[in-house]
């Protein structure tokens, strides 16, 4: 009767985990491209980093292994597979793991990530004062409290910044801590889908808008002065409305009908309703010193990133953190530094570092370059229409964004390639309009949470997965690249940009 005690105990004991699947494919995947032959137009050290590429898109869509993780790892690859490479500049010598480490390392001295880290430190602030609770409750008294209401919200919201606020993650900084106050105001689960949906929706909606107002992002103002020197114009601030504003549009309305589609929320609406938030409000009773100086610190800010260069020569993130100073001084401030470091999502910071240097290193081993070459120049361009070139050239700036984490980067690389392609095209059409629309392209980060700050921000709440991030993105990007198509055979061709 008790032979079969040690079967038992076997089946009971627990079972040691193998090696993710995703991380094995990641590592075919470094391994096919490094044994690829080496085209003579790619320098070795580039091979390298897109073998490193490949790995990390691959562990970043299966989440073989978390974020922070997975950035290690890259690290550590791009220390000794492009240290042990011949530099560019001297083929005889290597560029050394001192070298490799620094360029592993490049991005964390980047002002993007320094905006990052920023915008976490005002997420909590307002959480530490309550202050985004209270304005969560008094924005849903205004706009109800049905979950689609909610999500339309939250797409209003980012419209009305984008128009004010040049920067796509310290738009986040402001939507994001409200959103998280509207989960936790109802009492939503945090994993829940409304939770999710409202996260994904916000750091979407960021992008989307990116695209339809040229001052909402740093990119577009970058393709505006490539078009001044490579194309003795540029397209004005009131002309890019006109033509990406409908796009971004109807897009916002396609992200709202796949977020509910893709992850349906648990209610159509919140229990308790408009008298629940009201009652709430009620129980918050006065704002608290410290919620008044945090506000008055964030709307302080949103001026200045409002009217930078406009009103004052001073960039976003050293405004922002003048910012900090303030919330962290004493008696003024409204939180001291050891609340802070319980609250900042650490890896967050590290992870968006690393994918800054990454994006980097594949400029300066010009491996970057490589692919937009080997895209441009042999896919019959020369002889294509300007919509067949629009259509190709989207699809790879879509696809090579799924290495960047900076955009800014992305288009510092690719654009200035793609406008030579479009100078060297046959044919008499808008390059400039063309050049625009491209740029549109350029904020196509839909696809997983490092494409983008905003998304990074959003990550950071814990309230999604970077699978849900990607399966939604997925779609949503297809949806997209349709939407560009349509547009330049109709609107932007009546427009006469292309």
């Amino acid at each position: 009767m008790n032979a079969p005690q040690p079967a038992a105990k076997a089946s009971a004991a627990p079972q040691k985990k193998g090696i993710p699947v995703g991380l094995i494919a990641g590592v075919i995947a470094l391994v096919v491209v490094l044994l690829l032959p080496l085209p003579d137009s790619l320098p070795p050290a580039g091979q390298r980093m897109l073998a490193i590429l490949a790995f990390a898109v691959v562990v970043w869509l299966t989440e073989a292994v978390s974020y922070e993780a997975s950035a290690i790892i890259i690290t550590s690859l791009m220390a000794f597979l492009v240290g042990t490479a011949p530099t560019i500049e001297n083929p005889a010598v290597d560029y050394g793991t001192n070298k490799a480490i620094s360029m592993a390392l490049a991005g964390f001295s980047n002002s993007a990530l320094a905006l990052v880290a920023g915008a976490l430190f005002i997420s909590a602030a307002m959480t530490v004062t309550g202050l985004d609770r209270r304005i969560a409750l008094v924005t849903l008294s205004l706009i109800g409290t049905t979950t689609r209401r909610i999500l339309i919200g939250a797409v209003a919201v980012t419209i009305v910044l984008s128009l004010v606020v040049p920067s796509a993650t310290a738009r986040s900084a402001c939507v994001v801590p409200i959103m998280v106050g509207v989960i936790s105001a109802f009492g939503v689960d945090k994993r829940s889908n409304i939770a999710a949906g409202i996260m994904i929706v916000v750091a979407q909606a960021t992008s989307i808008w990116n695209v339809g107002i040229q001052t909402a992002a740093a990119q577009n103002l970058l393709t505006v002065g490539f078009m001044d020197k490579m194309l003795g114009a540029r397209v004005t601030w009131l002309d890019w409305l006109v033509a990406g504003a409908p796009w971004a549009i109807v897009m916002s309305a396609a992200l709202l009908f796949i977020v509910l589609k893709m992850l349906p929320p648990e209610a159509d609406a919140i229990a308790g309703g408009k008298e629940a938030v009201e009652a709430s409000l009620r129980e918050l009773g006065p704002m608290t010193g410290p919620q008044k100086r945090l506000l008055g610190v964030s709307i302080g800010l949103l001026l200045f990133w409002a009217t930078e260069g406009k009103l004052h020569p001073f960039d976003t993130t050293s405004v922002t953190y003048v910012g900090l100073v303030l919330l962290l001084l004493p008696r003024f401030g409204v939180m001291d530094w050891k609340t802070v470091q319980s609250r900042i999502p650490w890896g967050t910071v590290i992870v968006f570092g690393v994918g800054i240097s990454l994006g980097t290193a594949l400029l300066t081993t010009k491996a970057g370059q490589w692919l937009g070459d080997l895209v441009a120049h042999h896919t019959g361009l020369d002889t294509a229409t300007p919509f067949m070139a629009f259509a190709i050239l989207s699809a790879f700036l879509i696809l090579i964004h799924l290495g960047f984490a900076s955009a800014t980067a992305l288009t510092s690389a690719m654009l200035p390639i793609l406008v030579s392609v479009l100078q060297s095209m046959q044919g008499d059409f808008n390059r400039l309009g063309l050049t625009m629309l491209l740029g549109y392209v350029v904020s196509f980060g839909f696809i997983l949470p490092i494409n983008a700050p905003q998304n990074m921000v959003c990550l950071a709440t814990e309230t999604f997965t970077a699978k849900q991030f990607a399966r939604v993105g997925i779609v949503l990007t297809v949806v997209g690249y349709v939407l560009l198509l349509l547009f330049a055979a109709t609107w932007w061709r009546w427009l006469g940009w292309i």
